[in-house]
């Protein structure tokens, strides 16, 4: 029987996995996709979590990690602004990084149930032990379960989580791309922020020559249209920024992938007794550029919390009490800001006026930008 159960393989379940792992404990991860594969992200990390990275074993460097330290945000109608990043990021595809710790998590001993998916937790509060139900009929147990299972899943619908209740009106979509023979050189120190109807989207360079191109829109924007390329040569493309990408770059997926029913209500960092992390404990907007960041820092929190709950340094309530407060400590004001500051964006008069007026974003955004112990790192 594992110790700990990890629902969801994306970087906050694997930082966990293998924290855990190397922290001599039984770690079972299941994920229900097989390595390498794409996932729906912005692809920039803040370098708050750089060191930490470098610690777990990733060489950034050697991954061909672009480093970005320029900002650019443009308005709908094409007026731009830019600025530095005081602490700056890298860029990083999840295809790379997410399957280079998949293999550190591997040489750990974890155990991966790839391609499989929970179905229902149970928590039996008398024997202290958690039963997962995989959609293959099998019955994993153990100790502890971390949710790491992302911004909206069926799991999230069967343990009837309350913001599965609520509108979801979001939707992301993402594409590798690379210059073309008419493109305008895009730096690869730069990550922009190109603002369109009811909408924005983010660009930034990757590994290998590539750049990432990840939007979030409304539902109502598909609707209207009926499919992607159609609302992207009507609304992204009156923004001539973003019509110069879409007319002139390569892009590399057959088709994009996409996210439906993105939702930033609240969530709750502890469910049913199990840890939640990642997107799982709460999805930061993307235009803060933080939620990898988020994500790694909240795994290390878990897995701190979980390695002391399993040494029978902690009870169980103490454990869930101490997470969710650290949690919030950590993470409720920049999730809180990133919803306010979100308001400024896709809204067309309101991003036009941003733009004109940066002071009106720049306090928001720094807000939002912040390491774990409140030092400034953006913006």
């Amino acid at each position: 029987m594992p110790d700990v159960v990890i629902i969801g393989g994306g970087l906050a379940g694997l930082v966990s996995s293998l924290e855990l792992a190397r922290a001599g404990f039984a770690v079972t991860l299941i994920e229900r996709k097989t390595y390498p594969f794409h996932r729906v992200c912005g692809e920039y990390v803040s370098n708050e979590v750089r060191g930490y990275l470098t610690a777990l074993g990733i060489d950034l460097n050697g991954l061909g990690a672009a480093q970005i330290t320029q900002f650019r945000l443009s308005s709908p109608s094409g007026r731009l602004l830019e600025a530095p990043l005081d602490l700056g990021g890298f860029g990083i595809s999840r295809y790379t990084l997410d399957y280079a710790l998949y293999q550190l998590a591997q040489a750990a001993g974890v155990t991966f149930v790839l391609g499989k998916q929970a179905e229902a937790v149970h928590f039996d509060a008398t024997k202290g032990l958690f039963a997962v139900d995989l959609n293959d009929g099998q019955t994993l147990s153990a100790r502890l379960v971390i949710g790491a299972f992302g911004k909206r899943s069926r799991l999230d619908k069967a343990l009837d989580r309350p913001f599965m209740r609520q509108s979801a009106p979001y939707i992301g979509v993402k594409y590798h791309i690379e210059p073309g023979p008419k493109s305008e050189p895009f730096p690869t120190d730069l990550i922009a922020l190109h603002n369109f109807r009811d909408g924005y989207c983010g660009m930034s360079a990757i590994e290998a020559g590539k750049y990432c191109l990840c939007y979030l829109t409304t539902r109502q924007n598909l609707r209207q249209f009926g499919n992607i390329p159609d609302m992207e040569r009507t609304i992204l493309a009156q923004n001539p920024h973003l019509r110069h990408v879409f007319e002139t770059y390569e892009f590399l997926y057959d088709k994009p992938e996409v996210i439906n029913e993105v939702s930033f209500a609240p969530k709750r960092a502890v469910d049913m007794h199990m840890l939640m992390a990642g997107d799982s404990a709460g999805l930061i907007t993307p235009l803060c550029g933080n939620g990898m960041a988020m994500a790694i820092h909240g795994a290390k929190l878990a897995s701190e919390l979980s390695v002391a709950f399993l040494q029978n340094k902690l009870s169980r309530p103490e454990l869930e009490r101490l997470y969710e407060q650290r949690w919030k400590a950590l993470f409720a004001r920049r999730l809180w800001v990133g919803r306010t500051v979100q308001r400024l964006f896709g809204n067309v008069r309101l991003s036009e006026l941003a733009v004109s007026a940066f002071g009106l974003v720049k306090p928001a955004l720094r807000g939002v930008m912040r390491q774990t112990h409140g030092e400034e790192v953006a913006v």
